[in-house]
């Protein structure tokens, strides 16, 4: 029962949600019984004329579901600062939403990274169904400092994660890991993404060329802003990041808006990162407009 309040709490709370709090419960309620009684893969409305394919248990997916866009603040902010010229790397993909975002609804090309192979087949189906298979490069591996082979967890849905753990006995698979240097080699994005689940450190590491480029204006980053201060993956990430030039922010995507943080994010999963704010702040106010559960943003 407390797991479904939060949830409900959740959905009701959501900025997309609320001037319609009813429209997003009764989704929630039609995907509970429909998924039940008809259970398998479902097409979905998404932003613009996107869609992605929904299954039961797809937590990270089915979200989008409930409030038009989970991520609002992050994916807003990457709708409005990407243009189709444009190149973004989503670091732990999953299932694609940011993918189908950025090659879908802007047509930007994207370089994708999914380490789980389940969960790649499931990326790759999003990028299809799209029909933007020729804006994605899709990599079935993993990211790091270094090349190597380590062991993920394979059966935790969005949470699969590299295993530091030598005791873990859990459904686990070996995965090539490379360094994003070496994935890019040497093309340069505007955006990045990463959400590695406590490995963003490492993917951090292994970027030391991109983030020199002063063509990357900005980076996506999760870290758990439910934890008061940064741990030491978060710091890591915020000291390289700043040596580097950016800066922690947060994005308004009504007033289209930064506005400077000390740290990261507390107020959400992820940290944007920014340099250049001059050329980002122009980019945010002259982007289009961009349609979801019948609102516009």
């Amino acid at each position: 029962m407390k797991q479904l309040l939060g949830t409900l709490q959740y959905i009701i709370q959501h900025p997309l949600n609320n001037s319609d709090r009813r429209g997003s419960l009764l989704r929630y309620a039609k995907w509970q019984v429909g998924s039940r009684l008809v259970p398998g893969p479902v097409i979905v409305p998404f932003v613009n004329d996107t869609v992605f394919i929904a299954s039961p248990g797809m937590t990270g997916v089915t979200q989008n579901i409930y409030t038009g866009l989970s991520d609002f603040f992050d994916c807003a902010f990457l709708l409005h600062l990407l243009r189709a010229d444009d190149l973004f790397v989503d670091v732990g993909a999953n299932a694609g939403i940011y993918t189908v975002l950025a090659a879908g609804a802007i047509g930007s090309t994207v370089i994708s990274v999914e380490p789980i192979p389940q969960t790649f087949e499931k990326l790759c189906a999003n990028i299809r169904i799209n029909s933007v298979s020729d804006k994605v490069a899709a990599h079935n591996i993993g990211l790091g400092s270094k090349e190597a082979i380590l062991r993920f967890t394979s059966s935790r849905d969005t949470m699969n994660k590299v295993i530091d753990d030598v005791h873990y006995d859990g459904p686990s698979i070996n995965v090539r890991v490379s360094s994003l240097d070496m994935v890019l080699q040497n093309k340069v994005p505007q955006l990045i993404k990463i959400d590695v689940e406590g490995w963003e450190s490492e993917v951090i590491a292994g970027s030391t060329l991109t983030l020199k480029n002063p063509s990357l204006l900005g980076l996506i980053v999760e870290m758990n802003g439910s934890e008061t201060g940064l741990n030491e993956n978060e710091r890591s990430v915020h000291e390289c990041l700043s040596a580097n030039g950016f800066s922690p922010c947060t994005y308004n995507p009504v007033t289209r808006s930064l506005t400077p943080i000390p740290s990261k994010n507390k107020g959400g999963n992820n940290t944007l990162y920014v340099r250049d704010v001059s050329q980002i702040e122009a980019r945010l106010k002259s982007a289009p407009h961009f349609r979801v559960v019948n609102k516009s943003f």
